[in-house]
């Protein structure tokens, strides 16, 4: 089933008097539980693009042709007053930036909630109700907690999340997520973009992901479209795509990643697939004095999948509180590696290693 259709879209912005032309004649569709990504340097179109998918063009900017579909409505001829009941309810965006998308004055229940009563008739506890449960399903720690506190007091990641829980909290048709996770910790960023592809199973919704990282973008989306110069370079299947670009840019892209592996995603979801904790070789000693010490753990490996409960068992002193700690980025090992939802945590900053946790 097509959610959105977009046909010879053309748009342009005005500099002065003039009217310069910066998307031309773009045309793709997007299916339910479908990820495309919109893929390109700064200033390639794509972000203004999905800017007039939504009704969001900037006051300098216009639509010269074509159509934009939603389940076969034609949004062309809306106006701004009629977009405004579609944008959250049908159409839902998680902008760039989380630090500048909260309003720092009002509690991050109160905007959570603020979404749901635009478009339901609810009381105050019914709302408070849903509002939890979008903390919760989101990832958030101590949802009740988090729905009192105020942006500043919430970590990038945490925002991001919160943003989610607004674009998601009406189960909308589509989800615009635009540049979602640049600012974001590398640890942060996987969970977002693990959290989309959990909602678009689930959900059926589907997400247009707008991003300069080509490699990111082969590891996600079902489909790319490479954007250059507000044109169309190349449109088709991510492993198509990846294994045999056919226009001279998007090798480029491809050339400028090489240093990076591009993982193409499979079909069935990545996220679901891999182990949460895989420990390889971990060893660790400690110092008892007089040249003296204490081989807690020998080359200890394991893995624990998804969804299953895993028990270190041994007399005391045997090594497991090491482990877990280790496990947790409390103490460090001296050889071996860590990898903690396909995150090598075994080298990461304090603050990542914060993040993660």
């Amino acid at each position: 089933m097509t959610v959105l259709s977009v046909e010879n879209l053309t748009l342009s912005y005005r500099s002065g008097r003039e009217w310069r032309e910066v998307v031309h004649n773009v045309s793709f569709t997007l299916g339910r539980g479908e990820m495309l990504a919109f893929v390109g340097e700064s200033g390639s179109g794509k972000t203004t693009t999905a800017q007039a998918i939504i009704g969001l063009l900037a006051d300098n900017a216009r639509r010269d042709g074509g159509s934009i579909r939603l389940n076969g409505e034609d949004l062309s001829q809306w106006s701004a007053k009629r977009l405004d009941s579609l944008r959250g309810a049908r159409i839902s965006l998680v902008p760039q930036d989380p630090g500048n998308s909260l309003n720092p004055v009002k509690t991050v229940g109160a905007q959570v909630g603020e979404i749901l009563r635009l478009h339901q008739k609810i009381d105050k506890a019914e709302c408070e109700q849903q509002v939890l449960a979008l903390l919760s399903k989101v990832g958030l720690s101590h949802p009740e907690q988090r729905m009192k506190q105020f942006p500043h007091q919430l970590s990038g990641g945490m925002k991001q999340r919160v943003l989610i829980a607004i674009a998601i909290a009406l189960r909308p048709d589509l989800i615009i997520a635009d540049e979602p996770t640049s600012a974001l910790d590398v640890t942060v960023q996987k969970r977002i973009l693990d959290l989309l592809d959990v909602l678009r199973r689930e959900s059926g919704t589907a997400v247009l992901f707008v991003t300069h990282d080509l490699a990111l973008a082969a590891q996600r989306a079902d489909r790319l479209l490479v954007f250059r110069n507000g044109e169309v370079q190349e449109h088709g299947a991510t492993a198509d795509v990846v294994r045999a670009p056919q226009h001279a840019y998007t090798r480029q892209l491809l050339s400028d990643v090489q240093g990076q592996r591009v993982t193409i995603a499979p079909v069935s979801g990545r996220p679901l697939a891999s182990p949460a904790i895989q420990a390889i070789g971990i060893s660790k000693r400690f110092a008892l004095g007089k040249g003296h010490q204490l081989q807690a753990l020998d080359n200890v490996s394991f893995v624990v999948q998804r969804g299953s409960t895993h028990a270190l068992v041994g007399e005391s002193g045997s090594g497991k509180t090491t482990l877990a700690r280790i496990l947790l980025g409390f103490e460090q090992a001296d050889s071996g590696q860590v990898n903690i939802d396909d995150i090598n945590a075994t080298s990461l900053s304090h603050e990542a290693r914060r993040q993660l946790r």
